[in-house]
C-alpha cells in the first residue's frame, strides 16, 4: 500500500474511534435538553447563534502570562462561546461545588415530572443526590401531551419550557435571567415584581475562582437601586426610585454610552415602572457586539465591552466611580487609594497581606495582619482600636 495512503487511513481510523467527551460534545452540540436526556461532563448546550454555551467548567484565574490558578471544584454555568477569554455569565450551583471525584457521576437533567431542572450525582443506580435544582414549577394543569425541554437561547438565557403541541406557544416555567449570578446580559430584566415581591438580585463572586456568594449585592427595592455590603449589612450606594431621579438616570447613561466610541450605537438602556413590575433593561443594537453589566468583586457596577482589537474586556463605566466607596472593599488594616495606577488596596504600614494568594484572586476580605505580633498582657490576644488605654492590657492602637 502507498505509505501516504496508509497514514491517511490510520488517521481516519483514530478519528472515528475518538470517544473523548470534549470531541463528542463538539460534534453533537445542540441548544436543547429534552426529558430523558442528561448533560454530563464534557457535553454542552450551544445557543443557535453560537454566542453562548452551557456545561460544566472549572474556574481559572489568569494571574500572569506564565501563571494560572485553577479551582479544585467544578460548576455548571453559561459562558461566552466564541472569544479566547473564558468568561462565565451565569453559574447554577455556585454554593454547592462538585468535586473531581464525583464529576463523572454528575449530570444535568429534567426531573421525571418535568417540574424542574436538576444537577444530580449518581454514585450507584440506586443512589442519587441532588446537588442543585430550580424551584418546582406549578404544572397542575399540564396534560399528558405536554412536554418539557430546557433550551439555551440566543440571548444567553437558559429556559425550562413547557410545550403542549408543536403549534402552541411555549410556557416558561423557569429561566436563568430571573436568577442572575453577578452579571446582567442584554435583554434581561433587572428589577422586582410588585405583585409577588419577587426580586432579581445579583451577588458578587467570593473570588476569581470561587463563584460562591460574595460580599456585595445589588437589587431594586421600594426605595430604588441599592448596592449593599451583605455581612454586616451596609448600604453604600443608592439611587432613588422617585420618578424624577429615575428618569434622569436613563438620559445620563445614554449620554455616557454615546460619547464613548466603544459603546456608541451598541446598546439602548430602558426603565419600566408600572402596576405589575419595576425594572431596568438594556438591549443590544449590534448583534456582533459583546457587552455585559456586572457587579465586580470590589463592589462596583461595571459595564464591560469586548474589544476585538485588544482581544480583552474593557470596563467603560463604573459606579460608584471611586473603588474605595464600597464598604470594607480592602479588608481589615488596609488603606484604599482610588487614584492609584496599580492596586487601589494596600496594607497599612507595618502590616502585610494575610493571604497573598487570596489577594491575587481579588479576595481581600482577610485584609492584612501585623508583621510583628504584639505581646499582650491581657487575656484578649487581638488588636483593638481604642481612644484610651484599655484596662488590664498594654495592647492597643491609638486613634
Amino acid at each position: 500500500m502507498n505509505p501516504l495512503l496508509h497514514i491517511l487511513l490510520t488517521l481516519l481510523l483514530f478519528t472515528s474511534l475518538d470517544t473523548s467527551p470534549w470531541s463528542a460534545s463538539a460534534a453533537a452540540a445542540t441548544d436543547t435538553l429534552t426529558a430523558g436526556q442528561a448533560l454530563a461532563f464534557g457535553d454542552k448546550l450551544v445557543s443557535r447563534n453560537g454566542k453562548f454555551a452551557l456545561g460544566f467548567f472549572q474556574p481559572t484565574a489568569v494571574i500572569s502570562k506564565s501563571r494560572n490558578i485553577t479551582s479544585p471544584n467544578w460548576y455548571l454555568g453559561i459562558w461566552f462561546n466564541k472569544i479566547p477569554v473564558f468568561t462565565t455569565v451565569w453559574v447554577a450551583n455556585r454554593d454547592t461545588p462538585i468535586t473531581n471525584s464525583m464529576l463523572k457521576q454528575t449530570h444535568l437533567k429534567i426531573s421525571s415530572d418535568g417540574n424542574n431542572l436538576a444537577i444530580v450525582t449518581q454514585a450507584s443506580p440506586e443512589t442519587e443526590t441532588t446537588v442543585w435544582s430550580t424551584p418546582s414549577a406549578n404544572r397542575s394543569g399540564a396534560s399528558s401531551n405536554t412536554t418539557t425541554t430546557a433550551v439555551l437561547l440566543d440571548s444567553g438565557n437558559l429556559a425550562l419550557l413547557e410545550l403542549e403541541s408543536p403549534s402552541s406557544s411555549n410556557v416558561t416555567l423557569w429561566q436563568s435571567f430571573d436568577y442572575p449570578t453577578d452579571i446582567v446580559l442584554p435583554g434581561a430584566k433587572f428589577g422586582r415584581n410588585k405583585v409577588t415581591g419577587f426580586s432579581r438580585r445579583a451577588i458578587t463572586w467570593k473570588s476569581l475562582i470561587d463563584p460562591g456568594l460574595g460580599s456585595y449585592s445589588i437589587e431594586i427595592d421600594t426605595t430604588g437601586v441599592v448596592l449593599k455590603h451583605r455581612s454586616p449589612s451596609v448600604v453604600y450606594w443608592h439611587w432613588s426610585s422617585s420618578s424624577t431621579s429615575t428618569l434622569k438616570l436613563i438620559p445620563i447613561l445614554k449620554s455616557i454610552l454615546e460619547l464613548d466610541p466603544r459603546t456608541k450605537g451598541l446598546i439602548d438602556p430602558t426603565y419600566v415602572d408600572n402596576s405589575q413590575e419595576e425594572y431596568y433593561m438594556y438591549t443590544s443594537l449590534n448583534d456582533s457586539s459583546l457587552t455585559f453589566v456586572s457587579l465586580d468583586i470590589s463592589g462596583q457596577i461595571k459595564m464591560n465591552v469586548w474589544s476585538h482589537a485588544q482581544q480583552s474586556w474593557q470596563a467603560i463605566y463604573a459606579q460608584p466611580a471611586d473603588p474605595c466607596t464600597p464598604y470594607a472593599t480592602c479588608g481589615p488594616f488596609t488603606t484604599c487609594n482610588g487614584t492609584s495606577s496599580l492596586s487601589f488596596c494596600d496594607c497599612m504600614p507595618s502590616f502585610s497581606q494575610k493571604s497573598p494568594q487570596d489577594w491575587e484572586l481579588d479576595d481581600r476580605t482577610g485584609g492584612c495582619i501585623r508583621n510583628t505580633p504584639l505581646h499582650c498582657t491581657s487575656e484578649k490576644k487581638h488588636d483593638k482600636f481604642n481612644r484610651h488605654f484599655p484596662p488590664h492590657s498594654s495592647c492597643y492602637i491609638a486613634l
